[in-house]
């Protein structure tokens, strides 16, 4: 995925009412920002940290900011990226989806339909062809770190994401294949774990649907800067592990 035109950096000032965020540009405006962003934003809601935001000129827009990413201080003195936009990890997918620069396991089908309806759910793709039928795909962006050094999903309390989890669970008992891909976008995250600490429930359900055939992989992201076509471009990288057992 390209960010074209150019992003524009500044300073994270504050977020708040969960889709605002103050920005003080690097030639001195102080500009309010849409956050793309409905989570608690745990470890990815840093004020004084650097920041990317795109613009738009549509003129029908309130706000004229969106707010991308977020440049973030390791406990070794790196900085990592990490997008706040839950939307572009869709789309991060999707394309590699369509561009067979995905695992193998999810290569060679002849069809693509996004949001997939399944009963009152609908999770995010739909890969299909003659010979392997239906694989069900739900993605979930990972961008929380924890003082531990792993990552972990989801952030806060995810009603939701059970619901997605019993979906999947749902298809795999009637012959289905059903994914959840965790997203990782967040260079400085090395593995993904269900997130015990702050929703018990989902850790649990995770485990349950893992027993019962649901496929659980994750995938971080190639951030190319400075790229021929665009100044900053990212893609869907390396494979992850996943620390997680079936109950």
């Amino acid at each position: 995925m390209d960010y074209y035109p150019a992003l524009v950096s500044g300073t994270l000032l504050r977020r708040y009412k969960r889709f605002l965020a103050d920005v003080l540009l690097e030639d001195g405006r102080e500009v309010v920002a849409h956050c793309p962003n409905t989570g608690s934003m745990r470890a990815v809601n840093v004020p004084s940290s650097r920041v990317w935001l795109a613009a738009s000129d549509n003129p029908a827009r309130k706000l004229k900011w969106t707010w991308e990413l977020i440049e973030l201080e390791q406990p070794d003195g790196a900085y990592a990226l990490a997008s706040v936009h839950t939307g572009r990890a869709n789309r991060i997918v999707e394309e590699a989806l369509a561009g067979e620069r995905v695992p193998e396991a999810l290569s060679g089908y002849s069809q693509l339909r996004r949001e997939a309806k399944v009963g009152e759910s609908r999770l995010d793709f739909c890969l299909q062809d003659e010979v392997r039928g239906c694989c069900y795909v739900e993605v979930k962006q990972v961008t929380l770190r924890e003082p531990d050094g792993h990552g972990y999903f989801p952030d806060a309390v995810s009603t939701r994401g059970r619901k997605h989890l019993e979906c999947l669970a749902d298809l795999a008992a009637q012959g289905h294949r059903a994914v959840l891909l965790f997203l990782v976008a967040h260079e400085g995250i090395t593995d993904v774990a269900p997130a015990t600490h702050l929703d018990p429930a989902y850790s649990e359900t995770l485990a349950r649907v893992v027993g019962q055939g649901v496929e659980v992989m994750a995938h971080g992201i190639e951030v190319r800067r400075d790229v021929s076509s665009c100044p900053l471009s990212i893609c869907l990288g390396r494979a992850l592990p996943v620390r997680v057992a079936a109950s």
